[in-house]
């Protein structure tokens, strides 16, 4: 399994609906980088992303995008092989 980074905030219903499908398809560990907590990781996300909101999801080195991104990536089916490598 691929390890999985996501960028979050604690109040961010998408946070937890993410975080809930990647639990789904059996990813037991979540690097989660908290920007409400570390603003600077804000800026870090902005430059690595070109995004501003939370969740920004990555599985190994491929930047998946938002929970809206990995919902569609699961539903096309290609989640799990991302997952797998």
């Amino acid at each position: 399994m691929r390890a999985v980074k996501m960028y979050t905030t604690q109040v961010c219903p998408y946070c937890v609906r993410a975080k809930s499908l990647l639990k789904q398809r059996g990813v037991d560990e979540i690097e989660e980088i908290r920007v409400d907590l570390d603003p600077s990781q804000r800026d870090t996300m902005i430059q690595i992303t070109g995004r501003r909101t939370v969740p920004q999801i990555f599985i190994g080195d491929t930047h998946v995008g938002g929970c809206d991104d990995l919902i569609a990536l699961d539903q096309r089916g290609a989640l799990q092989s991302l997952l797998q490598g």
